[in-house]
């Protein structure tokens, strides 16, 4: 597999392990196991309003990761809001006991789950003026599919759909004054695999990369949140800003991908086996 090499291995600090930090990262176009090049996405659409008693929904697909996203809305807060004039946006994920290899729990949020739902509550409420929905609750629940790979950006790319058409509800039923969402936000993850920066992982590139990162950002072109860590040895600065820019052209392709879902009207009552 051949690379462009747009940076230099670093030499190791003196008396420390070769090993003990990860050079500059390299950013090509080599083949991945999906013929894909590094810095490509898989195949995104996303369909809005697939089911009838939500406010808002959305089905995103990423290459084979599905994620069904619902939004709700409950009149009250949660009673630490109780009185300050603002309503509530909050998140749940789960993964359905077939979405991967070995049987999910149902019904069971294990420590990564809770971790992803917060992360999603973040990244909506990071757009959304919570003042403007008055005593109420949104959220959105998260309901993951199939997975392979990247199932939390995909719930905030399609979570922000659904969240969008719960607000045009609302706002058809005159129960807000105006429009909550201050920007679009989505998501992509990135990673060191072999010491290239790829865009997109898959499962399988995930569960060997060196560093993998999730970038979220907005259509106004800023940053909410880039979470990510070192799977082994520690990764210098200049592969987190690498791995930043190749996020920047993946939240380019999900940013458009949501674009294509709001300019199709919803499509109520579709089959989510056939959907293409």
């Amino acid at each position: 597999m051949v690379r462009e090499v747009t940076g230099a291995m670093a030499t190791p600090r003196r008396g420390g392990n070769p090993g003990s930090e990860l050079g500059a990262g390299r950013e090509g176009a080599g083949a991945r196991a999906d013929g894909r090049g590094t810095l490509r996405m898989r195949p995104i659409r996303i369909l809005r309003g697939v089911l009838a008693h939500a406010e808002g929904s959305a089905l995103i697909r990423i290459g084979r990761t599905q994620v069904l996203c619902a939004a709700s809305v409950e009149e009250r807060v949660p009673v630490w809001l109780r009185g300050r004039g603002q309503g509530w946006l909050t998140a749940e994920y789960g993964m359905l006991p077939c979405s991967v290899p070995n049987r999910a729990q149902r019904g069971k949020t294990s420590g990564r789950s809770f971790e992803i739902q917060r992360l999603i509550g973040r990244s909506l409420r990071a757009v959304t003026d919570l003042s403007v929905l008055g005593d109420r609750t949104i959220t959105i629940d998260c309901d993951v599919i199939e997975a392979d790979g990247g199932t939390r950006v995909a719930s905030i790319t399609a979570g922000w759909i659904a969240l969008h058409d719960c607000v045009e509800r609302l706002r058809e039923k005159g129960l807000l004054k105006k429009d909550p969402l201050k920007d679009r936000v989505a998501a992509v993850s990135v990673g060191l695999v072999d010491g290239a920066g790829i865009l997109d992982l898959s499962h399988s590139e995930d569960s060997r990369a060196q560093v993998d990162l999730n970038v979220v950002g907005t259509a106004g072109g800023l940053l909410v949140e880039v979470q990510g860590a070192a799977e082994g040895d520690p990764f210098r600065e200049e592969d987190l800003r690498m791995l930043v820019r190749i996020g920047r052209r993946g939240l380019a392709a999900m940013l458009r991908a949501q674009e294509k879902a709001l300019a199709r009207p919803p499509s109520p009552g579709v089959d989510l086996v056939k959907a293409p």
